[in-house]
């Protein structure tokens, strides 16, 4: 990244900046020259030409940002505190990061390796999501970019000063927000890596124990995720037992299928003591054992601090070649040998990993282009709205129009759910005809089985009575309709035929005129009949409202799918509701106009009622001879049968004194009864056929397409359009974003499909 001596000391320490010389410039130091930066043993190495084919991808989707929807392959450094966590990050990116022994990660730090034609090192904050929306444009705000590591101390601490971690004895100790380097480099590959707080058990002066959670909570958000490969720092010089991230790795991953264990400062240990064989096993896999193993590495101390990262690996060399930990396989300990691990590690895991990527950015790309096609063409003049507007309510008025027809073709038709056809499926209100259809025979039965307010029993005869009666009202079943079931309130109340008798007789007291005695006043029958009729406002008003919260949810329900959120809610407030609005109001008054010919006295034409009430007399005057003939004798019954007319037809005779004998007034009610119930039934009839055809059909669903429509969006002004139409600044960042990501989605899509089926981008 820039030039430097080989014998060079490099300082590492928050006070003492780092000495890494400028791009392009020159440092003498101790009076040698400078030489070009190289690493010891390139970084590159951890990757295949494959691997970086894929990683090149992760890393655009990273930069989309999409790493907060899919989890992406990165490898994070997690361990206790002083484990020697951040040293295994520096010795791995050979990034001279500033430390002290003294001193502790106060944040996660995220480093992300990117390669590009120039050297550059770019820094920021991005804040936690519970900061507040201030906080979080302060901390955005903060962005530096470097293109020397002398810098970097000073960098860091502005990014500390930002994040108001640990500067003044008033600052937090420990952050939730995240540090991101972003280091980028022709030779660099591309990878990210996040160092975390170390474990804390206890808290002591200046850790609190809120502090201690923190820390928790922040490793546990990063090895949760099934795509970290955790690199799991363990320190020799404490015994393993007692470190916390062991436990924690297991919680999270218990087959060790993503943790590779790290054991380092060996050289702590004593030479041939309990716990040099302790560790020792450990890293052969024999106590704590990881399917991807262990791994020692030796790095500097304090007093070796200075050293380069050519004598920091020379130094780790000798150890292994000297120490006791020589017994070890060569491939488990020392820096080059983890690179090699990492490097194959990284290859499997990518490739294993791979088809659930895919899977989880195509749904992403499905999702953008969903949110993408929703916003439609940008609309920034009023003839952009008005053009986007158009298209929209073309799309929405032929959809609408094929819902209220019942032609359910196209996929906006087609079932999502396997939810029964319900007023409570959405994908049922979405065929609007049939939902109609449906809650207007729902409301026809329950009409004619609960709409009156006596249920009368018509038959007075015991023998008869369980027989089924023509033109009579059914008696409510137990099981009612659910459109019912919110109004058993209105249910009608039982009558006997006697007790009916009685209603009538008592309304016939009640109303008696000048009419001679024997007779009824005829507007009686009119007074009967409102009173048998009035619950039909409370269930048509009922119906109505049902209608109108189903028509209200179509609506919403294409909207939503068919326009972006910000049009949706417009639209709705602006042009939908007020035309549903609109129609409600002309329905609810034309069914104030047939309330109000129902308060007339009833004026009939309809033959059916003649029919009813010749057929009714018919049937009480056969029921009358049936049951006189009954009481007679055998030969008065022969007699009749024979035709015999005379004084000796007594059957005749009886049945003639018992018309005569009737009384009046019970005659009278009987006849009164009739009619009522007659008139009832034509006038039921009629009023559902008025309601759903001149209620519901000609003011609520007719022309429903017509409420937005090309035709309606020409007669609005520019400024009703722009109000309507134009794009918020948040949904002009959304597009940005979606157009981006959509690029970025894309072109990893590619990608991904090629070195799947091993090809060549």
């Amino acid at each position: 990244m820039g030039k430097l001596e080989p014998g060079v000391n490099v300082q590492n320490s928050w006070d003492t900046p780092t000495m890494i010389p400028e791009v392009n410039s020159s440092i003498e130091s101790n009076g040698n020259a400078n030489k070009e930066l190289r690493n010891t043993d390139s970084l590159e190495g951890l990757q295949t030409d494959e691997q970086r084919l894929v990683l090149d991808t992760v890393a655009q989707i990273r930069k989309c940002g999409l790493d907060s929807i899919l989890s992406l392959p990165q490898l994070v450094v997690c361990g206790d505190q002083s484990a020697g966590k951040s040293s295994v990050l520096e010795a791995l990116t050979e990034i001279p990061f500033p430390r002290n022994d003294n001193l502790c990660t106060r944040f996660a730090t995220e480093i992300i390796l990117r390669r590009a034609n120039v050297d550059a090192l770019t820094i920021k904050v991005i804040p936690d999501a519970e900061r507040t929306a201030k906080e979080k444009e302060e901390i955005q705000r903060f962005k530096e970019t470097i293109t020397d590591f002398q810098d970097l101390p000073a960098i860091m601490d502005k990014a500390m000063v930002a994040m108001g971690v640990g500067v003044q004895l008033s600052d937090k100790a420990f952050a939730k927000d995240v540090l991101s380097v972003e280091i980028e480099g022709p030779s660099r590959p591309q990878l990210t890596l996040v160092d975390l707080p170390g474990l804390i058990q206890n808290a002591t002066h200046g850790v609190t124990d809120e502090d201690v959670k923190l820390v928790e909570s922040i490793t546990e958000h990063y090895i949760s995720q099934p795509r970290t490969i955790c690199l799991a720092v363990i320190a020799a010089a404490n015994d393993y037992a007692n470190q916390g991230i062991i436990r924690r790795v297991r919680a999270v991953d218990p087959n060790g299928e993503r943790t590779l264990g790290i054991i380092t400062k060996p050289d702590r240990v004593e030479d041939g003591s309990g716990s040099e064989q302790a560790f020792i096993a450990l890293a052969r896999n024999e106590d704590i054992a990881f399917n991807l193993g262990w791994h020692v590495l030796r790095n500097r101390n304090f007093n070796e601090k200075d050293w380069t990262f050519m004598e920091r690996n020379a130094k780790e060399r000798e150890f292994f070649r000297k120490s006791n930990f020589k017994v070890l396989d060569k491939d488990n300990v020392g820096i080059d040998a983890l690179r090699t691990r990492l490097s194959l590690l990284l290859f499997e895991h990518v490739q294993n990993e791979l088809p659930k990527l895919r899977a989880d950015l195509d749904e992403a790309l499905v999702d953008a282009k969903t949110q993408l096609d929703n916003m439609g063409n940008k609309r920034t003049k009023s003839e952009d709205c008005r053009d986007f507007l158009v298209k929209l309510s073309l799309n929405f008025h032929t959809i609408c129009k094929a819902a209220i027809d019942g032609h359910y073709e196209g996929p906006y038709f087609n079932s999502k759910t396997s939810e029964s056809f319900s007023a409570s499926s959405a994908d049922a209100v979405r065929r609007l005809r049939a939902m109609v259809q449906m809650m207007n025979e729902s409301f026809s039965e329950y009409f004619r089985t609960n709409g009156h307010r006596y249920w009368i029993e018509m038959k007075d005869d015991t023998e008869d009575k369980n027989k089924p009666q023509k033109d009579t009202p059914q008696k409510p079943s137990s099981t009612s309709d659910p459109w019912a079931s919110s109004s058993q309130f209105l249910a009608p109340k039982t009558l006997t035929y006697p007790a009916a008798i009685q209603w009538v007789k008592d309304a016939l007291i009640r109303s008696r005129g000048r009419e001679l005695s024997g007779n009824f006043n005829p507007l009686l029958i009119g007074e009967l009949f409102w009173e048998q009729a009035s619950n039909w406002d409370q269930l048509a008003l009922r119906h109505m409202d049902s209608i109108f919260d189903i028509c209200l949810r179509f609506f919403n329900t294409l909207l939503q799918e068919k326009s972006p959120k910000d049009i949706h809610t417009r639209l709705s407030t602006s042009i939908i509701h007020d035309a549903l609005k609109s129609r409600y109001e002309a329905a609810v008054n034309e069914l104030q106009h047939l309330l109000e010919d129902l308060q007339g006295y009833p004026i009939n034409y309809n033959p059916y009622y003649v029919d009813s009430m010749r057929r009714t007399q018919r049937d009480r005057e056969s029921d009358m001879l049936k049951k006189n003939i009954r009481a007679a004798t055998p030969e008065e019954v022969e007699n009749v049968g024979k035709g015999y007319i005379g004084d000796g037809d007594e059957a005749v005779m009886k049945y003639a004194r018992a018309m005569g004998e009737e009384d009046m007034e019970t005659h009278s009610c009987e006849g009164i009864l009739h009619c009522v119930m007659a008139i009832y039934k034509v006038f039921q009839e009629t009023f559902i056929a008025n309601v759903t055809q001149q209620v519901i059909e000609r003011h609520m669903v007719r022309g429903l397409e017509d409420i937005f429509s090309p035709i309606v969006v020409n007669a609005l002004s520019d400024a009703e359009v722009e109000a309507i139409a134009s794009e918020p600044p948040a949904a002009k960042r959304n597009r940005t974003f979606l157009e981006d990501r959509l690029e970025k989605l894309t072109e990893g899509q590619r990608i991904l499909r090629h070195v799947m089926r091993g090809g060549v981008v």
